[in-house]
């Protein structure tokens, strides 16, 4: 719904400043306090006094006053926030102690995947010795233990005092799994072996939290008692409870790659969903106004209790405090503008938890409802049908693509692919996910009686396996989806810049908006190619770092050779080597073994000589045996893996020693030492970045 005016819309023009302030914080998270908070003191007490003598100093004369006050009061809000729920400025957060032990409070519901069990733990208490005193702050905990199953959320653990900050990415490209738990509050974690915790209290947690848990674990129970395939559960758990414990990564690529990844976050048309089937099954409250609040009433809490139900996800409590506000207005029969109340919302989430802001599904969730509000509308009208049911089918049509467009340059940004059929695959996905929505509620909300429940668990697992193999046959249809887009931050900006300025042109025509979406097309068509041709034109040599395992990559523009002991199929390929070659726009490449013998136009290896364009390197990779080099190879780079041993009077100086992972720490100390002592060039790549020499 658009606004006639701005002054329909005050949440969504003073959450900009709000926002604006938060991304500084997020930014500056450890400035000074009084630095924001003595000015933002001193502009409210302006504000005040202006407002104040509105009347008596003709203000009202100046309109731009207020505005121009209440814009650095928001944004200096935003800022300190940030502050104050950043948890290492706290003075008792527990890293800023020395301690033996830790006494910590479960807060999340663990989760158990390749025989680990993973949770984020709330510090409660630092002790040493026999002393123990009060802390602050949020640690992730891993647990390799079988015992460790029957932990949840609420119990209290005695743990050791040995963690470690969480570690950048190591390799290009590589997941930013630091910045991630950073946005979350979280930076350090602990990794445990069985005898190493101990539970000493339980039930320490929110009591409705820790019943919604449970509650939904018995949800999920009753799920699996009346369905038999493995995957239908797995989907039928996530898309109606939002429970992803068991959800594997085949689930979640091939929803991906459709453009129905959306439907696996419980998000707001979940809630839509039920705020439909509520209102149906309350109409009969309409008669009185006696009714109608009572109506209003039942399906909030319902919908808030659902909320808790799914862990409180950004999108779900956005969607909860939408159409809490919707009703509420409705209720009493009040003018209601959704993008302000969609503004308040963020406004008022954003207040609770700023680094909200950084969360993605904050993020999609958001843009997706705007585009929806705003867009939606415009594509609608590009074509009209006489026929209803074709009318109502191009509207399925325009909301799918108003989402998509809106969301289309951050879900490219952070996941580098676009879903080519994204509209066929949300089309064919209308039905199944109402039909699974409205039988699965059906299933949970009815007491076990056999017949009834296994017949709802029956239509509910094959609509989802009917659902799955249309979704499988878009995804192997060709060219289903553009992998391997990696933008730049300007790119990113361009993007929107275009998105925003190719519907505003189709809203309203004018001349300057079409000369801003040719411009901002050309300069991102520049910078893509210039990107392009210089990709094509680096030729380099990358070692990764991969902890026990190896791999080398040889860049050749857009060709590539791996050299690794992993295979492609392996979640350490996928997670650290398949994102350098990407991000390194290497589209065509072989994946060799270290003991295989390779002869390209660009690269040679025999035996543990390689030869790349006019690099020559040598390989130790003999685990343990004592290896020379021969003198008259003169190798650039020296590849030390598996704690080779080398000749101290067999060095060459003048080459680039790398250090594998694969080394175990006293063999990795002695050769700094003995490096460190000749004074040559090394590079160590255990716990740290990988090392990337150009080879033109």
């Amino acid at each position: 719904m658009r606004a006639d005016h701005k002054g329909e819309l005050p949440a969504l023009f003073l959450i900009f400043p709000f926002i604006a302030g938060i991304s500084v914080g997020l930014k500056y998270p450890t400035a000074n306090a009084p630095f924001i908070l003595v000015p933002l003191l001193t502009l409210c007490f302006l504000f005040i006094l202006f407002n104040w003598g509105y009347n008596k100093f003709n203000i009202y004369k100046k309109r731009w006053l207020g505005g121009l006050l209440i814009t650095p009061i928001l944004l200096l809000s935003g800022w300190l926030i940030v502050l104050q729920h950043y948890q290492l400025n706290h003075p008792d957060h527990f890293s800023k102690t020395s301690s033996e032990y830790l006494v910590t409070t479960i807060n999340n519901e663990p989760v158990q995947k390749n025989g680990l069990t993973r949770f984020i733990a709330e510090v409660k208490q630092i002790g040493y010795a026999k002393k123990a005193s009060p802390a602050t702050g949020k640690i992730l905990v891993t647990i390799k233990d079988s015992a460790a199953k029957i932990l949840c959320y609420g119990d209290e653990l005695l743990i050791p005092a040995k963690y470690d900050e969480v570690s950048p990415p190591l390799n290009p490209g590589e997941f930013n799994y630091k910045q991630y738990l950073a946005h979350k509050n979280i930076y350090h974690q602990l990794f445990l072996y069985p005898g190493q915790y101990k539970v000493v209290d339980t039930n320490c947690g929110n009591p409705v939290i820790a019943y919604a848990l449970q509650l939904r674990q018995n949800l999920v129970t009753k799920l699996k008692r009346n369905m038999h395939d493995t995957t239908a559960i797995t989907v039928a758990s996530t898309l109606i409870l939002g429970y992803k414990a068991d959800l594997s990564n085949d689930i979640l690529q091939a929803y991906s790659k459709t453009g129905t990844i959306h439907i696996l976050s419980v998000s707001g048309g979940h809630v839509a969903i039920i705020y439909l089937l509520l209102s149906w099954l309350l109409s009969f409250l309409n008669g009185n106004k006696r009714g109608r609040v009572f109506k209003a009433i039942l399906i909030i809490m319902f919908i808030w209790g659902y909320a808790l139900l799914t862990g409180f996800s950004p999108a779900v409590t956005r969607a909860a405090l939408m159409i809490s506000f919707i009703i509420t207005g409705k209720t009493y029969s009040r003018y209601i503008n959704t993008l302000n109340i969609l503004a308040f919302s963020a406004f008022i989430l954003l207040l609770g938890d700023p680094f909200l802001l950084t969360d993605v599904g904050f993020q999609l969730s958001y843009l997706a409802v705007t585009g929806l509000i705003l867009l939606q509308p415009i594509i609608y009208k590009w074509i009209s049908f006489k026929n209803k049911w074709t009318n109502k089918l191009w509207l399925i049509c325009s909301v799918s693509i108003a989402a998509q467009a809106v969301t289309f340059p951050l879900s490219a940004y952070y996941f580098h692919q676009f879903p080519v059929y994204f509209l066929l695959s949300n089309v064919l996905i209308v039905l199944p996910v109402s039909i699974i929505m409205y039988t699965g509620i059906l299933l949970l909300l009815l007491p076990q009686i056999t017949f009834v429940s296994n017949w709802l668990g029956y239509i509910l697992e094959k609509t989802i396996l009917a659902m799955n193999s249309m979704l499988h046959l878009v995804e192997n249809a060709p060219a289903a989806s553009i992998n391997k887009i990696w933008l730049t931050s300007t790119e990113y900006i361009l993007l929107y810049i275009i998105m925003v300025s190719f519907f505003a042109f189709c809203y309203k025509k004018s001349k300057w908006k079409l000369v801003v979406l040719l411009f901002s097309v050309l300069v991102l068509a520049f910078s893509v190619g210039v990107k392009n041709i210089s990709g094509q034109q680096i030729r380099s040599v990358t070692f990764l770092s991969l902890r026990k395992h190896q791999g080398i990559v040889f860049k050749n523009g857009n060709e590539g050779v791996v050299l690794t002991d992993l295979p492609e199929t392996d979640k350490s390929f996928q997670y650290s080597i398949q994102p350098c070659l990407d991000s390194s726009r290497i589209y065509n490449y072989k994946i060799y073994t270290f003991s295989d013998n390779i002869r390209t136009k660009y690269l040679a290896k025999q035996n543990d000589l390689i030869q790349f364009l006019n690099k020559k390197m040598f390989l130790l990779n003999s685990g343990g045996k004592s290896q020379s080099i021969p003198q008259s190879l003169k190798p650039h780079y020296i590849y030390l893996a598996k704690n080779s041993i080398i000749d101290p009077e067999n060095i060459e100086e003048k080459s680039i020693f790398i250090i594998d992972g694969t080394n175990n720490n006293s063999h990795i100390d002695s050769l700094i030492s003995l490096f460190g002592h000749k004074r040559i060039n090394y590079k160590l790549l255990s716990r740290n970045k990988s090392a990337t020499f150009l080879s033109n």
